[in-house]
């Protein structure tokens, strides 16, 4: 509809959960690698949390793409408080038809084919989405299904995902042992301010988009009323593009996305963290303060206000390697000599600090030289959650390499 008028592809704020699209925040690459982790290390149950839009089913999409075909990949997705027989719903997700009518029968049909599926050298994994829906039985169900995993030899893989009220079930003293199978766990948290700029960004740019298109005000006032949930920002973003096609505007600024917000809550169905009036004063300044105090925390110029040519930026402090020199004796130095030394490095020093506070400081990778690999994910996700920059990174492809050669380089 309104494609061409804003020069793109394909419509950037679908609600549909597509793999495509896809925002690797911090928050959402943590959650991938937890997931990946899981089917490689073989954790018998791994749960994910999060709030209702917050990408849980992208992510368990971008997952299934990823899965090789030496994994057997069952998902229940409509998952709801009538479902009782989980072992029927599970034999059905892997796609076996079963005439059976006792629950014997059916559990002897389960446990067959995945034997047989180890036997052929495929691991069978059974996702579970919305399981905040599942009742105790069903769950305490699921949980003797994992009993055929014995020894060193998993026949069937759980991953859960849903509400933070899963998490609120399985802390119940009757789901104790669940709980204490719960290998892998993580809550998606939502977006932040500087998050919300960079995934709206995101979004159009892989629609087509060469221009930023929202102003840095109309995304501030997205993200207050949102509360850095993504399925509401593409709700709250999608009606504003339909209003700047139908006043003639090529940008979306805070007046046209106050009336999108105000003409919500006229209508009654308000998904909305905020109930005020968008336009209120008291509203505005507050999204004022928020969109300023991280732009310039982050050092994130706005497009009004560009950076002048004639300001260099400082540079990067990075730590030195420890490992690439070998080690050498330590000369012996008189006190004269290193107190010199002292001073004329604590300026450096300072600096250094003072440079650090706004922009990433990368510490030697801690090194595990009992398996000879570095991991690298706290230094990437600290530089990833503390720059905040305009540009696309390569790490954004979902086609880039696997999480394990992203995670660890080999140190011998």
């Amino acid at each position: 509809m309104y494609e061409s008028f804003f020069g793109l592809k394909e419509k950037p704020f679908t609600l549909l959960p597509d793999p495509d699209f896809l925002f690797m925040s911090s928050k959402h690459a943590l959650a991938l690698s937890i997931l990946e982790y899981s089917l490689a290390g073989q954790a018998g149950f791994c749960a994910i949390t999060g709030e209702i839009g917050s990408g849980k089913t992208t992510l368990i999409r971008t997952l299934l793409r990823r899965i090789g075909r030496n994994t057997t990949v069952g998902l229940i997705a409509n998952t709801h408080s009538g479902l009782t027989d989980i072992t029927a719903w599970a034999l059905a997700a892997f796609g076996r038809d079963s005439s059976a009518q006792s629950d014997t029968t059916i559990y002897q049909e389960l446990m067959h084919f995945l034997i047989d599926e180890y036997g052929a050298g495929r691991r069978c994994v059974l996702i579970v989405d919305e399981a905040q829906n599942l009742t105790i039985e069903a769950l305490e169900e699921l949980r003797l299904l994992s009993n055929i995993n014995s020894d060193k030899d998993l026949l069937l893989q759980v991953i859960l995902v849903g509400q933070p009220e899963l998490l609120t079930k399985l802390n119940r003293p009757e789901l104790r042992q669940f709980a204490q199978r719960v290998s892998l766990a993580y809550h998606l948290a939502p977006l932040t301010y500087l998050e919300t700029r960079r995934y709206i960004r995101h979004r159009l740019e892989t629609a087509g988009s060469r221009r930023p298109i929202f102003s840095d005000m109309a995304i501030g006032i997205v993200h207050y009323f949102s509360g850095g949930v993504p399925r509401v920002i593409n709700s709250i973003c999608d009606m504003s593009l339909v209003y700047g096609l139908g006043e003639n505007l090529q940008d979306v600024d805070l007046d046209l996305v106050q009336r999108v917000i105000a003409d919500r809550q006229t209508c009654g169905a308000v998904p909305f963290a905020r109930d005020e009036a968008p336009d209120e004063p008291a509203v505005v300044a507050e999204i004022t303060s928020m969109v300023r105090e991280a732009l310039e925390l982050r050092a994130v110029p706005a497009e009004e206000e560009p950076v002048p040519a004639s300001v260099p930026a400082p540079p990067l402090v990075a730590m030195p390697r420890m490992e690439q020199e070998p080690a050498r004796a330590p000369a012996a130095a008189s006190p004269s000599a290193v107190a010199s030394d002292s001073e004329e490095l604590a300026p450096a020093r300072a600096r250094e600090r003072d440079s650090a506070d706004n922009y990433p400081f990368l510490e030697a990778p801690r090194t595990d030289r009992r398996r000879g690999y570095v991991d690298l994910r706290v230094d990437a996700l600290m530089l990833e959650e503390r720059r905040g920059g305009l540009e696309r990174e390569s790490e954004d492809d979902p086609q880039r390499a696997s999480w394990f050669t992203r995670t660890f380089r080999r140190t011998n």
